[in-house]
């Protein structure tokens, strides 16, 4: 099929770590990260306080099945209005409902049903969110540095994770779940003017598409799906994504915590194990960041994950505490890089005008059917042990690699590599959305 030209900057754009536009994009999702970690963490203290750990859990997953249930509209709203649009929207919608709930909690003590209407309304706005984020991207900059993008937003998750929880808990310690709610809205409240500035390209319609010939939102889906279905890169690597996400889901939630428990490690291993994840994700991140080009990315993103799934399955094996923590660097590192790289491939290979539509669909199999998989999980190693349940999760994520690399035109996939010489300064971008 043919593609309409890249909406992305012409030649001669910065590095991304350089290009400011880049950078204000980064500053605002690493706020509105930092306002999810504070918000959790205010939502959960306040849920305990209020009800107790039953209630907790219904007030935590209440924000699950809208996330699952909108997730593929907000693709298509994205495709629409403008993932820019969409991210402010989100983020001042989020803003204002936080600030109200750290003001209702301030005068009184709210029932645990208006906890849970929170937790749906965020839910739902997370849903539209977060196909904006994976489809912003190539409008800000141009597609040599995706996956340098792709990079500077996992060293952002893991600035946000780190940072999150000590704010929200210093916040908690200060003024409880009120004051907590209080900086969670700020931090997204901040990020509005951040997004406004962005430079972004002009929303691009789909081949064949007349101004006033646009359906109606599922005919629009439709569409997303059978472009994604007809593309020889797209749908296999959207496979991928959902097999290799049934893999790593149960072992490294869930199963994690059954495995140290298991091995007599105790909160502190685990603790330690979860750092060695997060260190080597990180050390992708900055790979990525810093290097910018990956000759076949295809080819590596494929052997990375099977190499996650061997990292997967030895964990439960592990002899000693040392040697987990250490195959815990190796699963964050693989899955580190093959995931940036399933993002920034995406990116690359979809219709611009589809970003959207092909970003929610990714993202469906991570929040949706990922999760479906804890409590199979929990309840298999509850039954045999840590060992084959790790085994089988590793299967599945091998059964991944092997599609990959099954499919020539994905195990051949390459992402465009910058250019020499870029200019130092970033040029002129028609404003869209």
């Amino acid at each position: 099929m043919t593609r309409p030209a890249a909406i992305s900057a012409p030649a001669g754009s910065p590095p991304a770590h350089r290009d400011a536009n880049v950078l204000r994009w980064l500053g605002a999702l690493t706020l509105s990260l930092l306002g999810d970690n504070v918000y959790f963490l205010a939502l959960s203290w306040a849920a305990i306080h209020v009800g107790g750990p039953a209630e907790a859990g219904l007030v935590l997953a209440a924000g699950s099945l809208p996330r699952v249930v909108l997730m593929l509209g907000g693709g298509v709203l994205a495709d629409r209005l403008g993932p820019r649009r969409v991210m402010i929207g989100s983020d001042l919608t989020r803003c204002a409902v936080i600030l109200a709930m750290a003001g209702t909690l301030a005068v009184s003590t709210p029932g645990v049903w208006l906890l849970v209407l929170l937790g749906l309304v965020f839910g739902a706005v997370d849903a539209l969110f977060l196909p904006s984020v994976g489809a912003l991207p190539p409008r800000i900059t141009g597609p040599d540095q995706l996956a340098r993008v792709q990079g500077l937003r996992g060293l952002a998750t893991r600035a946000a994770t780190i940072g999150g929880s000590p704010l929200g808990g210093l916040a908690l310690a200060l003024g409880g779940p009120a004051s907590a709610f209080a900086v969670a809205g700020a931090m997204f409240a901040v990020s509005v003017p951040l997004l406004i500035a962005l430079k972004v390209a002009p929303l691009p319609r789909a081949d064949g598409e007349d101004a006033g010939a646009r359906g109606t939102p599922w005919q629009d889906l439709a569409d997303g799906l059978r472009h994604i279905r007809r593309d020889r890169v797209l749908a296999p690597l959207v496979l991928v994504i959902a097999i290799g996400d049934l893999g790593f889901a149960g072992p490294l939630n869930i199963g994690l915590t059954l495995l140290a428990d298991e091995h007599g490690w105790g909160a502190a291993g685990l603790g330690w194990i979860v750092g060695g994840f997060g260190l080597g994700a990180a050390v992708a991140s900055l790979l990525l960041a810093a290097h910018g080009g990956v000759p076949r990315a295809g080819l590596v993103q494929q052997g990375c994950l099977a190499l996650g799934a061997v990292a997967i399955g030895a964990l439960a094996f592990a002899p000693s505490l040392g040697v987990a923590v250490g195959v815990g660097v190796t699963i964050g590192l693989t899955a580190g890089l093959s995931g940036a790289l399933c993002a920034a491939l995406l990116q690359t290979a979809a219709d611009p005008a589809y970003l959207g539509r092909v970003t929610s669909v990714a993202a469906l199999s991570s929040l949706g059917l990922a999760p479906l998989t804890y409590p199979l999980s929990g309840a298999a190693i509850a039954a045999w042990g840590t060992q084959p349940v790790f085994t089988v999760s590793a299967a599945f994520v091998a059964l991944g690699a092997l599609v990959g690399l099954g499919t020539r035109s994905l195990r051949c996939a390459e992402l465009p590599g910058p250019r020499a010489g870029a200019a130092e300064a970033a040029p002129s971008r028609p404003a869209g959305d």
